[in-house]
């Protein structure tokens, strides 16, 4: 993939959730909710401090990470469907 977010944003692919339920009834496609986690794709170098000092980032391209409900902006990028989000709207690393 040619695109690398800037600074200390993230790009993050969903990571689709079961369409059946531990009673094992599918789940229309109309009745599910995004998912909210995900797979990192790409990172940027990190933020920077008031002094020029690099922060650098504490997730990596590879992790699985949850995020926020609303979190990121939906972009769609060599065809698929991604989220570019700041690391700050990542609440953790699984």
């Amino acid at each position: 993939m040619a695109f690398k977010p800037l600074h200390d944003r993230v790009l993050v692919r969903r990571i689709e959730s079961d369409a059946k339920t531990k009673g094992g009834l599918l789940i229309p496609d109309t009745a599910k909710e995004k998912p909210a986690e995900g797979e990192i794709v790409s990172v940027g170098e990190g933020a920077r401090k008031d002094s020029g000092e690099l922060i650098p980032m504490a997730v990596k391209a590879g992790d699985k990470v949850l995020f926020g409900k609303w979190s990121g902006t939906e972009v769609r990028i060599d065809g698929e469907e991604l989220l570019i989000m700041k690391e700050s709207d990542i609440l953790g690393i699984m």
